[in-house]
Protein backbone atom coordinates (compact mmCIF):
# COMPACT_ATOMS: atom_id res chain seq x y z
CA UNK A 1 0.00 0.00 0.00
CA UNK A 2 2.69 2.03 0.70
CA UNK A 3 4.76 1.42 -2.25
CA UNK A 4 1.64 2.10 -4.34
CA UNK A 5 1.32 5.61 -2.47
CA UNK A 6 4.96 6.73 -2.69
CA UNK A 7 4.85 5.64 -6.95
CA UNK A 8 1.99 7.92 -7.16
CA UNK A 9 3.28 10.52 -5.50
CA UNK A 10 6.41 10.59 -7.01
CA UNK A 11 4.43 11.23 -10.53
CA UNK A 12 2.61 13.83 -9.54
CA UNK A 13 5.42 15.42 -8.48
CA UNK A 14 7.10 15.15 -11.61
CA UNK A 15 4.04 16.29 -13.52
CA UNK A 16 3.93 19.31 -10.88
CA UNK A 17 7.78 20.20 -11.21
CA UNK A 18 7.98 20.02 -7.48
CA UNK A 19 11.71 18.92 -7.48
CA UNK A 20 12.20 18.80 -3.35
CA UNK A 21 9.62 16.37 -3.41
CA UNK A 22 10.62 13.98 -6.99
CA UNK A 23 14.43 14.11 -5.07
CA UNK A 24 13.33 12.86 -1.35
CA UNK A 25 10.42 10.33 -2.85
CA UNK A 26 13.76 9.12 -5.05
CA UNK A 27 15.51 8.91 -2.09
CA UNK A 28 12.83 6.59 -0.22
CA UNK A 29 12.08 4.77 -2.92
CA UNK A 30 15.99 3.74 -3.46
CA UNK A 31 16.16 3.17 0.66
CA UNK A 32 13.62 0.64 -0.33
CA UNK A 33 14.90 -1.19 -2.82
CA UNK A 34 18.14 -1.43 -0.84
CA UNK A 35 16.30 -2.83 2.26
CA UNK A 36 13.74 -5.26 -0.45
CA UNK A 37 17.52 -6.47 -2.39
CA UNK A 38 18.59 -7.31 1.30
CA UNK A 39 15.54 -9.06 2.21
CA UNK A 40 15.24 -11.04 -0.45
CA UNK A 41 18.61 -12.42 0.37
CA UNK A 42 17.18 -13.22 3.37
CA UNK A 43 14.59 -15.19 1.61
CA UNK A 44 11.88 -12.71 1.29
CA UNK A 45 10.45 -12.84 -1.77
CA UNK A 46 8.05 -9.94 -1.62
CA UNK A 47 10.01 -7.39 -0.09
CA UNK A 48 9.46 -5.73 3.14
CA UNK A 49 5.98 -5.23 4.79
CA UNK A 50 4.54 -1.82 5.23
CA UNK A 51 5.18 -2.26 8.78
CA UNK A 52 8.80 -1.80 7.70
CA UNK A 53 8.21 0.89 5.57
CA UNK A 54 7.13 2.71 8.51
CA UNK A 55 10.21 2.25 10.42
CA UNK A 56 12.81 3.12 7.63
CA UNK A 57 10.69 6.20 7.01
CA UNK A 58 10.47 7.18 10.76
CA UNK A 59 14.63 6.79 10.61
CA UNK A 60 14.81 9.00 7.57
CA UNK A 61 12.74 11.58 8.97
CA UNK A 62 15.19 10.99 12.65
CA UNK A 63 18.21 11.01 10.23
CA UNK A 64 17.02 14.48 8.92
CA UNK A 65 16.29 15.91 12.64
CA UNK A 66 19.73 15.42 13.78
CA UNK A 67 21.18 16.86 10.41
CA UNK A 68 18.95 20.03 11.14
CA UNK A 69 20.50 20.06 14.29
CA UNK A 70 24.22 20.09 13.28
CA UNK A 71 23.60 22.52 10.18
CA UNK A 72 21.85 24.60 12.64
CA UNK A 73 25.16 24.53 15.00
CA UNK A 74 27.21 25.09 12.23
CA UNK A 75 25.15 28.10 10.72
CA UNK A 76 24.23 26.41 7.64
CA UNK A 77 20.57 27.56 7.84
CA UNK A 78 19.79 26.96 4.16
CA UNK A 79 20.90 23.24 4.44
CA UNK A 80 18.35 23.03 7.50
CA UNK A 81 15.79 24.16 5.55
CA UNK A 82 16.38 21.54 2.99
CA UNK A 83 16.46 19.19 5.61
CA UNK A 84 13.33 20.46 6.91
CA UNK A 85 11.35 20.25 3.42
CA UNK A 86 13.01 16.67 3.14
CA UNK A 87 11.07 15.64 6.55
CA UNK A 88 7.92 17.64 5.20
CA UNK A 89 7.51 15.24 2.21
CA UNK A 90 8.44 11.88 3.99
CA UNK A 91 6.24 13.11 6.94
CA UNK A 92 3.46 12.68 4.20
CA UNK A 93 3.73 9.17 4.30
CA UNK A 94 3.74 8.26 7.52
CA UNK A 95 0.71 8.45 10.43
CA UNK A 96 0.14 11.70 12.60
CA UNK A 97 2.53 11.25 15.18
CA UNK A 98 1.24 11.96 19.01
CA UNK A 99 2.46 15.50 19.97
CA UNK A 100 4.02 15.40 23.82
CA UNK A 101 1.12 15.48 25.68
CA UNK A 102 -0.73 12.71 24.28
CA UNK A 103 2.51 10.60 24.36
CA UNK A 104 2.25 11.77 28.50
CA UNK A 105 -1.33 10.67 28.40
CA UNK A 106 -0.86 6.63 26.50
CA UNK A 107 2.60 6.41 28.95
CA UNK A 108 0.42 7.14 32.12
CA UNK A 109 -2.43 4.68 30.94
CA UNK A 110 -0.07 1.95 29.92
CA UNK A 111 1.49 2.34 33.41
CA UNK A 112 -1.64 2.14 35.35
CA UNK A 113 -3.13 -0.70 33.02
CA UNK A 114 -0.18 -2.77 33.90
CA UNK A 115 0.49 -2.21 37.46
CA UNK A 116 4.12 -0.68 37.03
CA UNK A 117 5.86 0.63 39.81
CA UNK A 118 9.06 0.70 39.56
CA UNK A 119 12.23 1.05 36.84
CA UNK A 120 12.29 -3.16 36.03
CA UNK A 121 8.77 -2.78 34.54
CA UNK A 122 10.25 -0.02 31.84
CA UNK A 123 11.15 -2.92 29.63
CA UNK A 124 7.35 -4.61 29.91
CA UNK A 125 5.68 -0.91 29.50
CA UNK A 126 7.69 0.07 26.19
CA UNK A 127 7.32 -3.46 24.61
CA UNK A 128 3.47 -2.76 25.37
CA UNK A 129 3.60 1.21 23.97
CA UNK A 130 5.31 -0.11 20.59
CA UNK A 131 2.52 -3.14 20.47
CA UNK A 132 -0.17 -0.10 20.72
CA UNK A 133 1.42 2.81 18.73
CA UNK A 134 3.90 1.73 16.72
CA UNK A 135 4.35 4.15 14.10
CA UNK A 136 2.32 7.10 15.34
CA UNK A 137 4.84 7.78 18.59
CA UNK A 138 8.09 8.92 19.29
CA UNK A 139 9.45 6.39 21.44
CA UNK A 140 12.48 8.12 22.48
CA UNK A 141 10.25 10.71 24.35
CA UNK A 142 8.26 7.96 25.51
CA UNK A 143 10.97 6.80 27.40
CA UNK A 144 11.88 9.91 29.36
CA UNK A 145 8.55 9.91 30.42
CA UNK A 146 8.12 6.30 31.42
CA UNK A 147 10.97 6.95 33.57
CA UNK A 148 10.23 9.48 35.37
CA UNK A 149 6.72 7.72 35.66
CA UNK A 150 8.00 4.94 37.53
CA UNK A 151 11.69 6.18 38.61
Amino acid sequence: MLRAQLTEALKKAVLSKDSVSVTTIRLILAALKERDIAARGEGNTDGISDAEIQSLLMSMVKQRRESIEMYTKGNRPELAAQEASEIDVIERFLPRQMDDSEIEVAVKETVSDMGATCLKDMGRTMATLREKYNGCMDFGKAGVVAKRLLG
